[in-house]
């Protein structure tokens, strides 16, 4: 498409600039903008530090001079800003620069500056002494699709956002007896996500919240002996219909889902259960899904059908119409020596005759080209799931654990786990969880029991 003169953005010369000038930015400060002057400090302090606020509101100002007025080819020659109270993040500053003088001989251009938070209450103040450009510069705005610089969590802040107008899900806390996984379901019942019952050792849960400074007077607790006991009476409660929802607390994956699967309980569907990382990956304009990292060892073209189909089902629950499924391997060619290859092209073929429902499915897709547009475009991969994945089905469990935990610790991803197949939705959290997560995860299974209840998700 051919551009016109009002596509562009043009600087404006020391000419053009007049007394009273003036532009204007807004900005939120948030826990990513910290932590990216933080990283080009080189990581030394915390991001909390106090002066990671003010080193942001000098760069937005930097950025409103570079950009706005005069604009690209500036540069600022003296700063002189006082900061009369702090920010913090979710805080928003609007700044002005107003031009209080500007000399045509020298290109110098003196900025009042101001910064003002909520109510108009006064946060900077100041001036910058910037020389102007010399010349007319023009340039295209930039493609926001090209360039995506997301705060960690924001994702999951919407969907928790998103759960917190339904109707607190009854939840089974099992076995919580430690600090992090009591006040993890007490902060998930303050939002609004969950109305929790406790279920264990009565004296050892007590302790726990005393140590982790929380009262449990508003919330009940279901005694019982020990783990397994727990495990049990919370499946039980799901299955009486007392509970719609379990949330694994201080015990092992294996001892919470043992009577899940018990026939007696009732909770099993004709679909095997599952597990799904669900990733908040900053820079990525989506949620991803990740399945199966935590109980399908090495499943089977016919356990992945099913794997599939659950993730699918959660994805729509999630508000996402049409999963983009990516089949992984190592590569994105069929080999007969590589059985997930084999897997990804019976599982696509099963996608077009209706054996798998609700979603494009796309494979095998090694896993650049299945997150990355510009390395499938490299690799002449031309498909609606390509590049733009929803879900991507690992081979074996051990890929996608690692995957997610890859995400999670190289790449300030937050990641929410939940195990689908059965007949209420199942929490599954880690004790290395932070506090977003827990509430993430809670959010999906209140956003699930929505879904399958017929609520408004």
């Amino acid at each position: 498409m051919l551009q016109t003169e009002t596509d562009l953005i043009a600087n404006r010369t020391i000419e053009q600039i007049k007394p009273g000038d003036s532009a204007r930015l807004s900005r939120k400060l948030t826990l990513r903008d910290l932590e990216l002057i933080s990283a080009l400090g080189g990581g030394g302090g915390p991001v909390a530090c106090e002066t990671g606020p003010i080193a942001w509101a000098g760069s937005s100002l930097a950025a409103l001079i570079g950009t706005r007025l005069p604009g690209a080819g500036s540069r600022i020659d003296a700063v002189d800003l006082r900061f009369h109270a702090g920010l913090a993040v979710g805080d928003t500053l609007d700044l002005e620069v107003r031009v209080r003088s500007a000399d045509v001989a020298t290109r110098a251009v003196v900025f009042d500056c101001t910064g003002t938070g909520h109510e108009g209450k006064r946060l900077v103040e100041g001036s910058l002494h910037v020389v102007a450009p010399a010349k007319q510069i023009t340039r295209t705005p930039s493609d926001s699709s090209s360039l995506i610089i997301g705060e960690r969590g924001a994702k999951f802040r919407e969907l928790i956002a998103q759960a917190e107008t339904l109707e607190p899900i009854l939840t089974a806390i099992v076995h919580p007896v430690e600090p992090n996984a009591v006040s993890g379901a007490v902060e998930a019942a303050q939002a609004g996500l969950i109305s929790p019952v406790f279920v264990g050792p009565e004296a050892r849960i007590r302790a726990a919240a005393k140590e982790a400074g929380v009262d449990l007077s508003n919330w009940p607790i279901e005694d019982t002996e020990h783990s397994d006991a727990a495990a049990e009476t919370a499946a039980r409660m799901a299955h009486e219909g007392r509970v719609h929802a379990l949330m694994k607390g201080s015990l092992h994956s294996d001892e919470f889902l043992h009577p899940i699967l018990q026939p007696e309980f009732n909770l099993r569907t004709k679909r095997r259960l599952s597990h799904v990382f669900l990733m908040d990956v900053p820079g990525t304009d989506r949620l991803l899904f990740i399945t199966d990292g935590a109980i399908n060892i090495a499943p089977d073209l016919a356990a992945k059908t099913e794997i599939v189909q659950n993730a699918v089902e959660m994805a729509r629950a999630l508000g996402v119409e049409t999963p983009r499924v990516a089949i992984l391997s190592a590569v994105e060619v069929i080999n007969p020596r590589i059985p997930s290859t084999l897997d990804a092209a019976a599982l696509c073929k099963m996608a077009e005759r209706g054996q798998i429902t609700g979603a494009v499915l796309d494979g095998p897709l090694a896993f650049d080209n299945a997150v990355s547009t510009l390395a499938a475009e490299i690799k002449h991969i031309h498909s609606d799931v390509a590049g733009r994945a929803d879900i991507l089905l690992a081979p074996d469990l051990d890929a996608g654990n690692m995957i997610a935990k890859q995400l999670e610790y190289l790449a300030s991803s937050e990641a929410a786990g939940v195990v689908l197949g059965a007949r209420v939705p199942i929490v599954l959290t880690s004790r290395a969880d932070s506090a977003q997560s827990r509430l993430a995860s809670c959010a999906v299974a209140a956003l699930i029991h929505a879904h399958q209840s017929g609520g408004v998700a």
